[in-house]
């Protein structure tokens, strides 16, 4: 019985630290905008400082806890931190992609809410485990809230480059790209589980993100690299507590939540960011949108109570193994 209260208690303390990372992220937004409106730069640029500024922070971290043991990887671990660093790239690369070609709005929705259920089919194929009731419905509630806050704003305070309220007539690929973006933003997901059970997590992101940092650098022909005082401030605030210490976080928390539950939570970034834009930028959403605030935090609720649930099967191993599967 102490066995299961212990699991209850770690799975609790895992989504706690993926929602903290989420609440993080959602700052990400807030931050960029205000760069846009201090520098004339571009999203790969930006993408660029906010993983190469994460880096000391990661290796010096790294280094002060593992020492020379730093450096030793595996070759198949290795190739699992590459992969998160590629995928890293690309979803940042699509992700911008789809913003200019279909606006922030329907980005935003078909990346975040396409890649919780990515994850949960991937899963359910290779594991062969249907994620609880309780995850599916609130993976339901918390695609719903999502797509009802982002999309239904006041299109007359909506930010610049915002769509209209319907995916009708949207730039077909700039779907794709968000679908692509949404598959890689999975990926890093279900990899970064794989990682945390054994892995330090300064040790794996300060190689992926040094994967990541190369890749958007051979993708940027344009690299800004004059900015205001203020603006590299906000830069290198985005490497280290939206980027470093959130995907700390995360990684922490992926080490005794699964897959599904962690990609249904990170669904609290847009939430944090919109927001953020209502109270610092003016930025208002319809009555609606409050709907979508409901659903959302019911829906991450219901999620957190899901892992104090009683549990019928006794044993640390199959505990771990069934907590919001």
């Amino acid at each position: 019985m102490q066995s299961i209260n212990a699991a209850r208690a770690e799975s609790r303390r895992g989504l706690l630290l993926i929602m903290l990372a989420a609440v993080l992220w959602g700052t990400v937004g807030i931050s960029t905008k205000t760069i846009y409106h201090l520098a004339s730069t571009n999203p790969l640029s930006i993408g660029f400082f906010r993983l190469v500024f994460s880096l000391p922070v990661l290796f010096s971290i790294c280094w002060a806890r593992q020492g020379k043991e730093m450096l030793h990887v595996s070759r198949g671990d290795l190739g699992l931190m590459t992969l998160i660093g590629l995928m890293t790239a690309l979803y940042q690369v699509c992700y911008f992609g789809a913003v200019a070609r279909t606006g922030v709005a329907v980005a935003t929705v078909v990346t975040l809410c396409t890649a919780p259920v990515m994850v949960a089919v991937i899963t359910v194929a290779f594991t062969r485990k249907r994620p609880s009731r309780s995850t599916l419905v609130a993976l339901v509630g918390a695609l719903s809230g999502t797509a009802v806050l982002v999309l239904f704003q006041d299109r007359g305070l909506a930010p610049q480059g915002a769509c209209p309220l319907r995916l009708t007539g949207a730039d077909t690929g700039g779907i794709a790209l968000a679908m692509v973006s949404a598959f890689s933003y999975g990926l890093v997901t279900l990899i970064s589980q794989k990682l945390a059970a054994h892995r330090d997590p300064f040790q794996s992101l300060a190689i992926s993100f040094s994967v990541g940092a190369a890749v958007l650098f051979g993708f940027a022909k344009d690299m800004v690299m004059t900015y205001t005082p203020l603006a590299w401030v906000l830069l290198v605030y985005l490497g280290t507590i939206p980027t470093a210490l959130a995907y700390v976080l995360f990684f922490k928390g992926m080490r005794s939540t699964s897959a599904t539950a962690a990609s249904i939570s990170t669904l609290l970034e847009p939430m944090v960011a919109t927001m953020l834009a209502w109270f610092l930028f003016g930025e208002r959403f319809t009555p609606v949108g409050f709907l979508g605030i409901a659903l959302l935090g019911g829906s991450l609720l219901l999620l957190y109570l899901g892992a104090t649930a009683p549990m019928r099967k006794a044993g640390r191993a199959t505990v771990r193994a069934e907590v919001l599967r």
